[in-house]
């Protein structure tokens, strides 16, 4: 959030950021009711716990690596980059003109060693994975970057890795990636959705090399791309200059492959990328951090905005006091923030706010932690009071949590442009917002709760109905989450 005053291309590669997920949303059960807006379902798959990783029983790999010491991480990767030719053998002819080609080689190195190279650039020092246009390769640093995300995320952080550096090389003999014409936020993309083509399939369960659980399974893979976004801009970047593109855009590519297809994925292309970030911000502003420590100022100041955002015709109140939340006779407490529809209040147990919202500051962790993890769940408060005022929704259900998901991204829309307060004041969108508040929509699931405070069991169908609303209205919300 941003407080103001106002008067009146040879490389295709990965970041190296880590994310850890912590979980403490209460998850709600229930029955199926419908294939896409079913809040337990993901993209039509029953939404579920489960195994996750390499199967006991996978056939050995048919692809050799070069270079490999032979540990679990080259393993591993050779059999991810195996099940992915298997599934591109049966599904390039049915999506794309031509045959599928295999990429030429594979490559793993140690960046603590002085000697090798991938791409025409030393691995000295290199800690990344990446597709190599030039000589259709995939390499991939065996000792820094893979370990880090297996060890926070499992082994299906190293498989979506390499689907994605395989989303390159299919992209690339499809034509829809050409390599000088293709700018980098748009071939990234194109791969991201083109990786959850095929994690799609290992979760239909169709592989005979890894299985994928919707619930869990799916969460920790979408960590593992949060931690891949791209850092903030900075005012002196250009933008679109080797973006691979942030959290929400990423996992939103991928979201579009793993529900709807590839040929979802020939239609992501500069044109409607710029339409799907409209005003979102991208660039931090100079002398700006993008993040308002919370406060009690900065918490009455947020629902101001809303108050003028939404108009209610009965703005709720707010409390600092927590006991009123537990009193509350027709919704249970919901901290760090609790909605009570008898009393029309929003009550903020602060401290717990202020912990939500606060950046990690552990040197070796980068988390997305930020302002707007917090701020979103206090709006996704505000946002039940929203729908009570409209008459006639139910609250309690899943149906419900996903909903007010649905409105809280379409209330940090109107944040993007900046609401005016009555001290002049200025509260907005920054960049990073959106990254913050995908962060806590999948290790908390709050802003994804129900007037009680409960949410669903997969962060991928909470994350989704938060897009639907950044990137819709209130009506879109209403008609898919009724």
């Amino acid at each position: 959030m941003r407080p103001s005053r106002r008067s009146g291309r040879a490389l295709a590669a990965a970041c190296t950021l880590i994310l850890l997920l912590s979980g403490c949303a209460r998850m709600l059960d229930g029955q199926a009711v419908s294939i896409f807006a079913d809040p337990f379902r993901v993209g039509g798959l029953q939404a579920v716990d489960g195994p996750t990783g390499l199967r006991p029983d996978a056939p050995p790999p048919d692809r050799e690596v070069r270079g490999t010491d032979g540990g679990r991480i080259d393993q591993l990767a050779a059999q991810s980059v195996s099940d992915l030719e298997a599934f591109w053998t049966t599904t390039y002819p049915n999506t794309f003109d031509g045959d599928f080609r295999p990429v030429n080689s594979l490559l793993s190195w140690d960046p603590g060693q002085l000697k090798g190279t991938f791409c025409k650039s030393r691995t000295f020092l290199l800690v990344n994975a990446a597709y190599c246009y030039l000589d259709n390769t995939i390499g991939w640093d065996r000792r820094l970057l893979l370990p880090a995300l297996r060890n926070a995320y499992g082994d299906m952080a190293i498989t979506m890795v390499l689907a994605h550096e395989y989303g390159h090389a299919i992209a690339r003999t499809a034509g829809i990636t050409k390599r000088r014409q293709t700018p980098t936020l748009v071939a990234e993309q194109q791969a991201d959705c083109l990786a959850g083509v095929y994690l799609r399939w290992v979760a239909q369960g169709d592989s005979p090399r890894f299985t994928l659980s919707t619930g869990d399974g799916l969460n920790g893979v979408l960590a593992a791309m949060l931690a891949l976004r791209d850092p903030l801009l900075n005012p002196e970047e250009t933008v679109g200059h080797n973006e691979h593109g942030s959290a929400f855009e990423r996992i939103s590519a991928f979201q579009f492959g793993f529900t709807d297809g590839a040929d979802s994925c020939r239609s992501i292309d500069a044109k409607e990328i710029e339409q799907r970030r409209g005003e979102l911000p991208v660039q931090l502003q100079q002398n700006e951090t993008g993040e308002v420590p919370v406060s009690e100022d900065s918490v009455r100041v947020v629902v101001e905005a809303m108050n003028i955002a939404f108009t209610p015709a009965k703005p709720p109140q707010l409390s600092f006091d927590t006991a009123t939340a537990s009193s509350c006779t027709d919704a249970r407490p919901s901290p760090p923030a609790s909605y009570c529809p008898a009393t029309n209040t929003i009550t903020v147990d602060l401290p717990g706010l202020q912990t939500m919202g606060t950046p990690s500051k552990d040197a070796k962790l980068a988390t997305l932690s930020g302002d707007n993890t917090a701020y979103s769940v206090l709006v996704s408060r505000y946002m039940q009071a929203v729908q009570i005022e409209h008459g006639g929704l139910v609250l309690d259900n899943a149906t419900a949590a996903l909903r007010t998901a649905c409105l809280t991204g379409v209330a940090t829309t109107k944040l993007s442009q900046g609401v005016t307060t009555s001290n002049g004041g200025t509260i907005a969108l920054t960049a990073g917002d959106l990254d913050e508040a995908v962060a806590g929509l999948l290790t908390n699931g709050l802003a994804a709760g129900d007037i009680n405070g409960e949410s669903v069991p997969a962060g991928f169908s909470r994350i989704d109905a938060y897009r639907t609303g950044v990137l819709g209205d209130f009506d879109r919300c209403l008609q898919r989450f009724p």
